[in-house]
């Protein structure tokens, strides 16, 4: 990579001359040797076109526009045309004083016109005006590069951060719920399976591309967070919870919601994971028909995000073991899930949870729990 430093004189520069006329090499190649240049020269358009694209390149090509065969000009087109010679600049070597022929080069891409006979003062400052903005160039683009990455890194880094942040949550709430094991994994990639699948449905596809998709699944794990302020007593209790003690247990919808929001003031900006992390906390326990908890939504107001939730996570609840209640089958959930559509779930989500059901079996027996140890609450 060349330094900026390094643009302040032509010590090493690296210049083809061509030109079908030895005298004209000879005068040139000195006054460039000279002022320390590294000079190849070519004296046909073929011999420029082989040279121009061996490694190490020319900096910049001085090109005679009178040469029999191939002249400069067609040189100048295939030169640009090649991928390995195309942002060599070339300026033009010429006798003719005809305006109209400058104006034919600067617009096929030469970035300069040298007069003969060639005045070795004038040659030398026009080289390294030209040597110098290429220098410059490569080192704004080096630069640039580097930046880019270091840019890139940083967005990986902040990325992974964030993800971790999500799953430690997510994991705090388990180690009040042990029980729940690997339902965020599961559930997560059931979120992300409808919104896939879901993304070019008429009601669906204005809300669900990639990006929100992404969040989606990004903010699933967070759904039940809540829980981390339901007391041990009514979370942990080995069996059915009665109707009082479900009454507490219901808030962790709104729990979690809170919490999200809090996080959402404490950093006063708008982070677009977290809002969907709200509506998922707040409202996956919302029913189609309007019967759910916290705040008995129906229909079309319960956000999408929680609609998908819904089904993911009762379908899971479903299949897993409690210690009061055995796991259904796969075919016994299914059943369960389609009962639901138009009452519990959106018809069109349930429409694709069908559609998808054997992708949602593989999902539950790549992350299938151990054992468990202590009972959960089924919600």
């Amino acid at each position: 990579m060349k330094t900026l430093g390094s643009t302040s004189n032509l010590e090493q520069a690296r210049v083809l001359i061509v030109d079908d006329v030895p005298e004209n090499l000879t005068v040139l190649g000195e006054v460039l040797q000279g002022a320390g240049c590294i000079v190849q020269v070519a004296n046909s358009g073929p011999a420029a076109l082989r040279l121009a694209t061996q490694a190490p390149t020319p900096e910049l090509i001085l090109l005679d526009v009178m040469m029999p065969g191939m002249d400069g000009y067609e040189v100048l087109r295939r030169l640009r045309a090649e991928p390995r010679s195309h942002d060599i600049p070339v300026m033009f070597l010429t006798a003719l004083d005809d305006p109209r022929d400058e104006e034919h080069g600067l617009s096929l891409g030469a970035v300069d016109y040298l007069a003969k006979p060639i005045q070795p003062a004038v040659v030398l400052a026009r080289v390294r005006s030209q040597i110098d903005a290429r220098r410059l160039r490569e080192w704004l683009r080096d630069q640039n590069a580097a930046l880019e990455a270091e840019v890139a890194r940083r967005m990986a880094e902040n990325d992974a951060i964030q993800q971790v942040t999500i799953r430690a949550l997510a994991h705090l709430a388990e180690t009040r719920d042990p029980e729940t094991g690997n339902h965020i994994l599961r559930t997560q990639a059931y979120m992300q399976l409808l919104a896939r699948a879901l993304r070019h449905h008429p009601r669906f596809a204005a809300t669900l591309n990639e990006h929100t998709i992404e969040l989606l699944t990004r903010s699933a794990p967070l759904h039940d967070i809540g829980k981390v302020g339901i007391p041990d007593h009514i979370l942990l209790k080995p069996g059915r919870l009665t109707a009082d003690e479900w009454e507490p247990m219901k808030t962790h919808a709104a729990l979690g919601a809170a919490a999200i929001e809090q996080a959402e003031r404490d950093i006063d900006r708008p982070v677009e994971f977290l809002s969907l992390a709200k509506q998922i906390a707040r409202s996956h326990h919302e029913r189609w028909d309007g019967s759910g908890y916290p705040d008995g939504l129906a229909g079309e107001s319960i956000p999408i995000a929680a609609r998908l939730m819904a089904v993911a996570d009762v379908f899971d609840a479903l299949i897993s073991p409690r210690v009061y209640k055995r796991a259904m089958s796969f075919d016994e959930a299914r059943r369960m899930i389609n009962d639901g559509r138009g009452s519990h779930f959106d018809p069109a989500v349930v429409d694709v949870f069908e559609d998808e059901f054997e992708r949602f079996v593989d999902i539950a027996n790549r992350h299938r729990d151990k054992p468990p140890a202590v009972a959960p609450r089924v919600h």
